[in-house]
């Protein structure tokens, strides 16, 4: 009997371990969410509706970009963002200035184009020199054709659940969460950054009430930021339903640091040394090879967040010229002189 006992508690435990094995064979990889993907759904949407507003004889949109000095990154930026005008059927134009372009000089130039009617959308690409006030020139440009959503009257209607020209990335990290069918109501959120264009808006979208005019995610959101000690951030980020790191730090979030089946958006743009090719490459703030192992969705870097950034920013120059119409000159001019 006693030999009878041992053997099945043998057969038992045997079992035990298969099934242990069968489930961990059985763990498949993230799903990659591609950005490039639900950006050129979203870039279709926009044509369709630029079409039915051209066919019911309004003017194609006009979108202004005013570029300072001579940044690769900056000049990249902008190059994806007129050529993705020119496909969605919105006309740009890029105003290029010397880096020793006065803050003065440029607010002059933003006034102009803030009361020239034929400009629908207008946008100053950030970084800006350090000489130049960043805030002053963002708060410079009229709430009604701020495409990036930067002026403190879109900020302010967008933390009080209003509609709004939202930031282009939020917005855009908004829209893969929603496209690709990621709960967020009453689920635990981190995200990591504070930054008043990226991670405070992120925050802001995602905790705020779904039944409002600006719908929010009705989510529990924790920010961290560069004072949150590594191992406080870990304790967040092991419960979190979702992840989103915006914080410029290759490798902030691994594997060990999230729980199985988590979202990870990964928003963060860093460009780091191959250490076997020796090239410089972009990376984000997640360990994107590691994480895939153990969470449910992941953004790469590239093809992740950027694309939805511009796509977004089409959809604001569509809202900002249908805005145009119910804002004339002088009720810009008094927007912008409040």
């Amino acid at each position: 009997m006693a030999a009878l006992r041992t053997l099945r508690k043998l057969c038992q435990h045997t079992q035990h371990q298969v099934c242990k094995l069968h489930t961990s064979a059985s763990r498949q990889e993230a799903v990659v969410i591609s950005g490039k993907k639900l950006a050129r759904q979203i870039r279709d949407e926009v044509r369709a509706d630029l079409e039915e507003w051209v066919s019911t004889g309004h003017r194609r949109p006009h979108l202004s970009v005013i570029l300072v000095g001579d940044n690769p990154a900056s000049h990249s930026y902008v190059l994806n963002k007129t050529r993705a005008a020119a496909d969605v059927g919105i006309s740009s134009e890029t105003i290029l200035k010397h880096t020793n372009i006065s803050e003065e000089e440029l607010l002059d130039l933003i006034d102009k184009l803030n009361t020239d009617p034929r400009v629908d959308g207008l946008l100053v690409q950030l970084p800006l020199p350090e000489h130049i006030d960043e805030r002053a020139v963002c708060n410079a440009v009229s709430p009604t054709k701020d495409v990036d959503g930067f002026h403190v009257v879109n900020v302010g209607r967008m933390c009080l659940d209003q509609s709004t020209m939202l930031p282009a990335t939020p917005w855009g990290v908004w829209e893969i969460i929603k496209r690709t069918g990621i709960p967020t109501f009453g689920k635990n959120v981190v995200v990591a950054g504070r930054s008043k264009n990226v991670g405070m808006p992120i925050a802001m979208l995602l905790h705020t009430d779904g039944r409002h005019e600006r719908p929010g995610g009705d989510a529990t959101v924790t920010i961290s930021h560069r004072y949150t000690p590594k191992d406080q951030l870990r304790q967040h980020t092991k419960i979190a339903d979702i992840i989103v790191a915006a914080a410029g730090i290759p490798n902030l979030i691994t594997a060990d640091m999230i729980k199985e089946g988590a979202a990870v958006i990964d928003v963060g743009i860093n460009r780091v040394q191959d250490p076997v090719t020796g090239k410089s490459r972009l990376v984000g703030d997640v360990d994107f090879e590691g994480v895939r192992q153990k969470a449910g969705f992941i953004t790469p870097v590239p093809g992740g967040v950027g694309p939805m950034t511009v796509a977004m920013l089409m959809k604001n120059t569509v809202k900002a010229a249908k805005n145009v119409l119910l804002c004339p000159p002088q009720r810009i001019r008094m927007a912008v002189a409040s």
